[in-house]
């Protein structure tokens, strides 16, 4: 079963996966699932993130510009969408993981694109 959420959240369904119970905790921040939704399809909206994390749009709106702010993450307008490119190359942001670009990360932690 699919588990997705935040601290003491309640489990959100995904895609058709019934999902049940409270989180504890997680071992990635919700900063990381983001990247790894967006690196999987660029041109997610929000609303789908926010899903698929299992927190708001208004959080991940958050997340996202402040991925962006340090450059991790670009937004590119395109019409009224947004379309997201993940700086890979860029390193991961805590000393003990400093020496690692954030593609590492990326490369293990594969999100299958969904069905169209």
């Amino acid at each position: 079963m699919l588990r997705v959420g935040t601290y003491g959240s309640r489990f959100k369904s995904v895609k058709g996966v019934r999902l049940s119970g409270t989180i504890g905790w997680t071992f990635l921040t919700n900063h990381a699932h983001v990247l790894v939704c967006l690196a999987a399809d660029p041109e997610l909206r929000l609303r789908d993130i926010a899903d698929r994390v299992g927190i708001t749009e208004r959080a991940v709106h958050r997340v996202v510009s402040e991925l962006a702010a340090d450059g991790y993450l670009e937004v590119l307008k395109d019409g009224r969408r947004n379309r997201y490119v993940v700086h890979a190359e860029r390193p991961m942001r805590h000393p003990l993981e400093a020496h690692l670009p954030i593609g590492a990360l990326l490369d293990v932690l594969p999100l299958p694109r969904p069905p169209s």
